[in-house]
């Protein structure tokens, strides 16, 4: 939200998420209960022009310019080795903790997967399943389609249970900038509402 109100493209929204998480740092519980259960985060961000994934853990990050095609999010890190921007002291830290031998090439998301983090034992599958969905219509993504998608709930996008998924968004973001933005928000705790 504070990308939002600070900045006017989605680079700029990107360093404005870091320079708040380096500040002030990220946590806490996934749920109200007084569980110790926490994870990092992981951002879409888009505009008329571009979007970025930018995925954290504790104040280290990590940001992918998305070139084309399709690209999704769900709770794990999925940034490997295209990494456009980075913390400072990204690779440092991991080697200082060995965690990344500083020989191999860095692969974000296998080096800070689960560091200090419970692990998300459905977020394999539900990444990989939301991935094969946006595959599916690749080049044909209507707002209705990605509203499928969202709905979906035999693939685990839509969770149900311990976990429930409580809300979603779709948003159209036209080139042309004399065509508005459209942004539809789920109007109920359920999406397949």
């Amino acid at each position: 939200r504070l990308g939002l109100e600070r900045a006017d493209t989605a680079e700029k929204a990107v360093t404005v998420i870091v320079d708040l998480l380096e500040k002030y740092g990220q946590g806490g519980n996934c749920m109200e209960s007084q569980m110790a259960f926490t994870y990092h985060n992981s951002f879409l961000i888009a505009d008329r022009k571009e979007a970025w994934v930018l995925e954290t853990s504790g104040k280290h990050w990590a940001a992918e310019k998305v070139e084309g095609g399709v690209r999704n999010i769900s709770n794990q890190l999925s940034i490997t080795t295209k990494i456009d921007k980075e913390h400072p002291e990204l690779k440092e830290y991991a080697k200082s903790k060995g965690w990344w031998d500083g020989e191999k090439e860095f692969d974000f998301a296998a080096t800070y997967s689960y560091v200090n983090t419970a692990r998300m034992t459905t977020s394999r599958g539900r990444y990989c399943e939301g991935y094969k969905l946006l595959n599916k219509h690749k080049g044909s993504i209507t707002p209705e389609i990605m509203m499928e998608i969202l709905r979906d709930k035999e693939s685990g996008i839509n969770m149900e249970g311990g976990f429930m998924t409580t809300g979603s968004m779709v948003s159209v973001l036209p080139q042309q900038p004399n065509l508005p933005c459209i942004h539809y928000f789920t109007g109920t705790p359920d999406p397949s509402r």
